[in-house]
């Protein structure tokens, strides 16, 4: 029998959706939660396993630390934002359960394995990028000599392991749904755009896109992008409709999930049998064919990262995409009744209060479903966190208030950060407080029988949008900026 294996997602801030699937680690505005997909692969491959996402099912850390008693092996996925609160909380579990085996997985302690283990006295090894295999041999009893792609101490020193070679084979990963099935309670998972519940699994792995601000690709899923077949893909979602009849909606959370034209028409001819309702990441290059044969197979709603209306900006990250390619995307989408949740993000390379507003106007024009403003977070490990670092445009490594939520932390001359967190509300303003957009929003609530959860999600993002509005105030009260934001455009 391998190790009696605790997969976790720590607890961490209220609403804080940190780590194991989440690309943007941070507390909501809206308390919504993605699944901890990574950890299920390595918890399938071994008996005996459970996978615990205490944030979504409100487990606390004296509860975390109880339940690891019982434990010979923990496996914690960490986060940039997050590595403090799970350094504390692994430490505390040592010293409850000293024989307990402790790893750390996930971003941070792949971009610097040594500060990982000098800060955290608790931990045994931690595990470099994509980590199933490292864990599973680990707990299988293989001498940590001879893992790949793990980082341990000994006698004092530190010790890198030879890289482990990308997973090729994902069709010999088990299903995470089955996971699910195992250990979660789907209804406890909520993001306000996916119909509830809702489930989210892979069908692929790593994007071969370059942007430089994105953390996955540069630090754990790789460039690389490999693929299920799309028969073990159907497979899995035919199971999964059977045996979650609850559940509204199923998402691809892939990286970019529809990036290969022939191998998305081959998938939706098979989805479109199992009548499901079903949604997915994209990028703008997708064609309308593509965007046809995903919706007669059930597609509802595409994720799309825009990031930025300013065509210099774009190039900046390369991003790939063009603001007329753009342009033209959503219309095939509107044609063809897909709904878009639109990404963008102020505070990128080459900012100014000008290309903001460019940004500004042109999510009002595409005039998608709804969207996300997020700040600009230079994460360690990306090309965007070299530049900035290089530059010295970073004021905040934490990149957080206290309490999980983001703050802006990169500062270019003449755009303070201030100036960057008040437009982003003015952006939700301007685009949500348009009456054509806000009577979208309450009548999908009603369509789709969400009105309470809508009421529930309004109240909690006015609450934090006045609570980040006081932020600025006191910034700006002590570092008054002379200039003043950009007035609204067209």
């Amino acid at each position: 029998m391998p190790l009696k294996t605790l997969f976790l997602n720590p607890p961490s801030f209220k609403n804080f959706d940190g780590g194991a699937s989440s690309r943007w680690p941070a507390t909501r505005e809206i308390e919504s939660y993605w699944y901890p997909v990574w950890l299920t692969y390595p918890a399938g491959l071994l008996e005996g396993s459970r996978v615990l996402d205490a944030p979504p099912h409100h487990v606390s850390a004296e509860e975390t630390i109880k339940i690891c008693k019982d434990y010979e092996f923990l496996v914690l996925f960490t986060s940039t934002v997050g590595w403090e609160g799970d350094q504390r909380l692994a430490e505390t579990i040592k010293a409850q359960n000293p024989s307990i085996r402790i790893a750390f997985v996930g971003p941070p302690v792949t971009t610097d394995p040594e500060r990982a283990l000098n800060e955290c006295s608790a931990l045994d090894f931690i595990c470099r990028r994509e980590f199933d295999y490292s864990i599973v041999e680990f707990a299988q009893g293989k001498p940590l000599s001879e893992i790949l792609g793990i980082s341990y101490k000994q006698d004092g020193k530190i010790l890198h392991n030879p890289d482990r070679p990308q997973v090729e084979d994902l069709d010999a990963m088990p299903w995470a749904t089955k996971i699910y099935k195992r250990d979660m309670d789907v209804t406890r998972y909520n993001v306000p755009f996916l119909l509830h519940p809702y489930i989210a699994l892979y069908s692929t792995r790593g994007c071969p896109a370059q942007c430089t601000f994105c953390l996955w690709p540069q630090t754990l899923s790789g460039h690389a992008w490999r693929k299920r077949s799309t028969d073990d893909v159907a497979a899995e979602l035919k199971w999964a409709k059977a045996n979650f009849p609850e559940v509204k909606e199923f998402f691809f959370d892939d990286d970019t999930f529809n990036i290969q034209k022939v191998r998305t028409i081959e998938l939706c001819e098979k989805l479109k049998p199992l009548g499901l309702t079903w949604s997915c990441t994209s990028r703008v290059t997708t064609d309308y064919d593509t965007l046809k044969a995903m919706k007669e197979a059930g597609c509802r709603l595409l994720i799309v990262g825009f990031e930025s209306g300013d065509p210099q900006i774009l190039k900046n990250i390369k991003k790939g995409a063009t603001v007329e390619r753009a342009r033209a995307f959503v219309k095939d989408c509107h044609d063809l009744g897909l709904t878009i949740h639109g990404d963008f993000i102020l505070g990128l390379p080459g900012e100014t209060k000008e290309s903001i507003r460019n940004t500004i106007n042109f999510a009002k024009a595409l005039d998608v479903e709804t969207l996300q403003v997020s700040i600009a977070h230079a994460y360690p490990g990306t090309e965007f966190y070299d530049f900035a670092k290089v530059n010295g445009f970073i004021t905040n490594e934490r990149m957080e208030d206290g309490g999980g939520h983001q703050m802006a932390h990169i500062e270019y001359p003449g755009l303070p950060v201030d100036y960057i967190m008040e437009m982003v509300h003015r952006f939700y303003d301007e685009y949500y407080f348009r009456p054509k957009a806000a009577f979208r929003v309450v009548w999908k609530a009603i369509v789709n029988r969400d009105v309470p959860r809508l009421y529930v999600e309004a109240k909690a993002f006015l609450k934090l949008r006045g609570e980040r509005m006081k932020a600025v105030k006191a910034t700006r009260a002590l570092h008054p900026d002379p200039t003043t934001p950009a007035k609204a455009g067209a």
